[in-house]
């Protein structure tokens, strides 16, 4: 059992009892109020990554790099879910007491970023990017104009004063 799972509703309680203790019922009326606008908080967000989330393919992420480098160790799901905007694939068993929990997360060139967790936290993490993928082109860019005078004030540096009055 998760200590966690204790220690809230106790401090809940303890801050109430303070409350009291302090200012009598206006004090309780406070605190159960904070402690409400605190739920309503968390709530809101979940809510906010949820949609987020269902607008996007499961297991999609724009880029499995970023999201590698983005990740830590301890980080809950649900912090991972608003990094990605999207749900992982699941590779570990549908049941909820099952552990660890493993999902997955592709971009568009195939490489894709395997999460496990714990209890909720990220435990471990592994990139794999295929072998052979699409290399981005080394040349740079060149802007082209037909028209000279564009081209040489696209060369000139800009200020801020244009000699108006």
């Amino acid at each position: 059992m998760n200590l966690r799972n204790i220690l809230v509703p106790l401090g809940a309680v303890g801050l109430i009892g303070f409350g009291f203790a302090t200012s009598g019922w206006a004090g309780v009326l406070a605190v159960v109020g904070g402690l409400v606008m605190w739920g309503l908080l968390h709530f809101t967000r979940l809510v906010g990554v949820m949609h987020r989330a269902a607008r996007r393919p499961i297991g999609y992420v724009g880029s499995t790099v970023m999201l590698n480098a983005r990740l830590a160790k301890g980080m809950n799901l649900m912090h991972v879910v608003a990094l990605t905007q999207a749900l992982g694939e699941q590779l570990s068993d549908a049941d909820a007491d099952a552990q660890p929990q493993r999902y997955r997360w592709t971009d568009g060139s195939q490489s894709h970023v395997t999460c496990t967790f714990r209890d909720g936290k990220l435990v471990q993490w592994t990139l794999f990017r295929p072998e052979g993928g699409a290399e981005p082109d080394p040349s740079p860019v060149e802007s082209r104009s037909d028209n000279p005078q564009q081209a040489k004030d696209a060369h000139e540096p800009r200020s801020s004063f244009d000699g108006r009055s």
